[in-house]
């Protein structure tokens, strides 16, 4: 199964291998220009396969020193070295047989990431989705599980330690400068799986005892001299390890686990089995250099990758269409475990404002697939939100449908029965239909048809009756390849509030299946009637966002700001408040683009500053609930003919007016919530520094002056505080000389902290207005850029045309002619750094014509490149049809 020849590869094609892989033994001699690699196989032919089949292998760059069967020299009519296949003939009919393979390759100059690369001195293997292809001749693809040994050899002084995965079976030194380490991982996995790192590491050292007593090995290795910032990782991957035993009853299952951070990293993390690489930026973190937002994106990604042990581990995939079963479900996993560690209202706003954010845009635009695609090109292009948060939301509604107790006994079923298999979408689905009895075949045209849902709603009420009747139209709208949908099983979460915001009972209702809170739309209209409610109720519909789905639903602001205060659903509290939002913002936009002063409507101020000054409720709700909707978000409302340059100044004025009416309030928050004692970056004290924080950003609004941010920056004593004034003063006044010089002392501070410096390159690159790109193109420049690490890259370019819509979306073109020739650089060095960085570019054709016209001319330079990567080409193709 191929990806990066252009050839369309389609699920319905698949079929097992001819042959079975029993066993693989791989022994590195690591060098950095010429590693040598021999790869012993133990195959046997697949019973009822021909013995005219031949054995074929995928390759990637490969140099080919050595073939052996069974220990003997394979003569040459037998075998074919292809640029992308080692296809090998005459084999035995049914006796298992071993071919040894030995391949030269450069380390150093693998500029990609995928494969066995170097980096800093350090060798490290990244091998999802098709890396181990570039390491040996290998049947490269999930569906194929073996057990590996793997001896390594390296240069003791340079490369002190050598880890693999699985358990430790020994070493020594050689005499000659160099030593060996051994590894045996006893668990059967797919190539994708596999790790080597080499190199001179420190390391964090802990332990954890499982359920059953048994005593893991715990270590964290990071650069020397950054031990410390390693602690938060560590707590983290103990409570998850905890976490998981006690939600879904899953033990660790070696002597050790091990995470790597490495600076050079496409990815966020990898799972690999026993041997996690992480780009350091989600392991290294301290009070100086780690924000709120960076301590909880650590949390949850150590959590993400641990969890991968039982749900992308143990149980894999059958093929790679079947990514969403192993990111999707863990992306739910990793989601409940920062809820329960955190507060589960502020993380499902967060997770919901992501999912708008990206997965929406994706859903509505070119690059739409669902959740279980049907056919690629090249498989790294898949690994989106789609994939992996929408795929998560699929697992939620799960959840939701079922209940918690047979959402348990479902997940117990998939583990119990699969484990040690490469499974299907199918196979998981029937887990929870035999554990509910409930027919899922509807449910599942989640995973099959892309694209968000828009559910319709209306409503009356009768008081005569005492009748409240609830109105539902579903459609999906048409995405590339699928013109027409069938109706979705969406579950609907709601709620009926009175005048005294008392919810009113549900005891009698006719038209639709309703559990509990969830009212099940399944019909392309539905018509529900609910009985002997005593007054008319306001209606919250989809409380929790328990399904992905557009809601139109004309609300007047009198009932939104009900549902703003009375709610007990603290999310459906916050929808209400974006509700009343979105509107306001949209209008200003118009305003602004005609040329008129916007007006911020007072039911929004009135409910926003109510939610502010509501000390019953948790800082980091109230602070979630001051964020109006981003300027992306108006965009995607307005849906087309967008002037970024009007959504911008329409916010902007918004802000204003709602910091003007609530300056006193503000001011008090700003003054209460001083940190008076240490940091510590717990949930409830970054609750309250983001209150506070919101709070200075509506004062400066209201003052516009920097005075208020300067000073922030100066006290400032932790990174969150720190960096949030520094944006603040950049932003709002990038000219004066308070910023030019907070820039400067941030830099000279951090000039040797990598990861920090990336916050410096992406506070200046999201900077608005047009100046920003000429801002940029000085930033790269600058001798701390560095154009082949991907951290870097991504907060500077990747920010810039990802977050700054006033700059990147330029009238006169220049930001997307920028990118263009920035991905035809980067392609032939790191080729899906190009074609994420490309996806920005994704809603163009919801931009007002001239820009609209600039964006195509852009994507059309980029199509014209020579020798673009698969990765680019797909994406710019796709894009350009859609």
């Amino acid at each position: 199964m191929r990806t990066d020849t252009g050839e369309i590869i389609h699920l319905e094609d698949y079929r097992p291998t001819d042959f079975v892989l029993e066993r693989v033994d791989l022994t590195f001699e690591l060098d950095p220009t010429e590693t040598k690699v021999e790869a012993r196989l133990i195959f046997h032919r697949r019973e009822g396969v021909g013995e005219d089949r031949p054995l074929v292998l995928d390759g990637d760059e490969l140099k080919m020193t050595g073939l052996l069967l069974d220990q003997e020299e394979i003569p040459a009519a037998n075998y074919e070295a292809a640029e992308r296949t080692l296809t090998i003939g005459n084999l035995p009919a049914s006796a298992p047989f071993e071919v040894t393979i030995t391949t030269e390759i450069n380390p150093e100059a693998n500029t990609k990431l995928m494969g066995l690369y170097r980096t800093s001195n350090i060798y490290c293997t990244q091998c999802e989705a098709e890396g181990f292809r570039r390491i040996t001749y290998f049947p490269d693809r999930p569906d194929v599980l073996a057990v590996y040994t793997v001896n390594i050899i390296a240069d003791k002084e340079t490369a002190p330690l050598l880890l693999s995965n699985g358990n430790y079976l020994g070493g020594a030194g050689m005499g000659d400068g160099r030593h060996f380490a051994a590894w045996f991982d006893p668990h059967p996995k797919p190539s994708y799986l596999f790790a080597l790192v080499a190199g001179d590491l420190g390391v964090v050292e802990d332990t954890f005892t499982t359920m059953s007593g048994r005593d893991v090995t715990l270590k964290i290795y990071v650069e020397h001299g950054k031990e410390p910032r390693a602690a938060y990782a560590m707590d983290a991957l103990k409570r998850s390890m905890k976490w998981d035993e006690e939600r879904f009853g899953r033990e660790y299952d070696l002597d050790i686990f091990m995470i790597v951070a490495v600076s050079d990293f496409n990815m966020g993390a990898m799972e690999n089995k026993g041997l996690n690489v992480f780009n350091d930026k989600y392991v290294l973190a301290d009070p100086e250099t780690a924000t709120d937002a960076d301590y909880a994106n650590i949390e949850a990604i150590i959590a993400h990758e641990y969890f991968h042990n039982w749900t992308g581990n143990r149980i894999t995939c059958r093929d790679w269409f079947q990514l969403c079963l192993k990111e999707g479900l863990t992306v739910y996993r990793d989601h409940e475990f920062s809820a329960d560690q955190r507060s589960r209202t502020v993380k499902r706003i967060a997770e919901v404002r992501h999912l708008k954010a990206e997965q929406f845009p994706e859903d509505a635009g070119p690059l739409a697939h669902p959740v279980r695609p049907t056919k690629y090109r090249e498989i790294n292009n898949f690994y989106t939100t789609t994939v992996y948060e929408k795929g998560s939301e699929v697992t939620r509604m799960i959840a939701t449908l079922l209940g918690a107790d047979l959402f348990k006994a479902g997940m117990d079923l998939y583990f119990d029965r699969h484990d040690g298999q490469a499974v299907t979408i199918e196979d998981f689905v029937a887990c929870f239909a035999e554990v509910s009895k409930r027919d899922l075949t509807q449910f599942s045209l989640w995973y099959h048809q892309a694209g968000t849902p828009l559910v319709s709603a209306s409503t009356a009420y009768d008081a005569t009756k005492q009748t409240f009747t609830l109105s539902l139209e579903q459609m999906v709208p048409p995405t590339p390849g699928q013109s027409a949908k069938d109706p979705m099983h969406i579950p609907l979460r709601f709620g009926l509030l009175l005048e005294d915001g008392s919810e009113a009972p549900v005891s009698s209702a006719t038209g639709a299946e309703i559990t509990d809170d969830v009212l099940h739309l399944v019909e392309r209209s539905q018509t529900v009637v609910f009985n002997g409610i005593p007054s008319r109720p306001v209606l919250s519909l989809n409380r929790g966002f328990s399904a992905p789905v557009n809601l139109h639903f004309e609300q007047t602001p009198a009932d939104r700001a009900h549902i703003a205060k009375h709610e007990s659903d603290l999310f459906a509290r916050w929808q209400a408040l974006n509700d009343l939002a979105l509107p306001n913002l949209v209008e200003a936009a118009a305003s602004a683009r005609a040329g008129k002063p916007a007006q911020c409507d007072a039911a929004l101020t009135e409910a926003l500053l109510a939610a502010a000054a509501d000390g019953t409720l948790e800082p980091a709700f109230r602070a979630q609930a001051l964020a109006l909707p981003s300027e992306a978000d108006i965009a995607r409302e307005i849906g087309s003919n967008n002037d970024p340059n009007a959504i911008h100044t329409g916010r902007q004025q918004i802000m204003t007016a709602i910091a003007q009416a609530g300056r006193e309030i503000f001011t008090k928050l700003a003054d209460e919530l001083a940190d008076i004692g240490p940091f510590s970056p717990d949930a409830a004290s970054a609750g309250r520094r983001a209150l506070r924080n919101t709070a200075l950003s509506y004062l400066v609004y209201a003052e516009n002056v920097p005075d208020r941010a300067t000073a922030a920056f100066k006290a400032a004593n932790n990174m969150t505080d720190l960096s949030q004034a520094l944006t603040i003063l950049a932003h709002r006044f990038p000219a004066s000389a308070q910023a030019q010089e907070a820039l400067a002392t941030f830099k000279a501070r951090f000039a040797d902290n990598a990861l920090v410096i990336d916050k410096w390159f992406t506070i200046q690159a999201t900077i608005p207005g047009p100046e920003a790109l000429e801002r940029v193109k000085a930033l790269m420049d600058d001798p701390l850029f560095n154009g082949s690490n991907p951290n870097r890259v991504r907060s500077l370019i990747g920010t810039f045309a990802f977050s700054n819509p006033t700059g990147f979306n330029r009238a006169d073109g220049e930001g997307y002619r920028f990118l263009a020739r920035q991905i035809l650089d980067i392609d032939p060095r790191n080729p899906q750094l190009a074609a994420r960085i490309l996806t920005s570019m994704r809603s163009w054709r919801s931009l007002e014509e001239i820009r609209a016209n600039h964006a195509r001319d852009a994507l059309r330079d980029v199509a014209a490149g020579a020798r673009l990567s698969p990765d680019v080409s797909d994406i710019v193709e796709r894009m350009l049809k859609g």
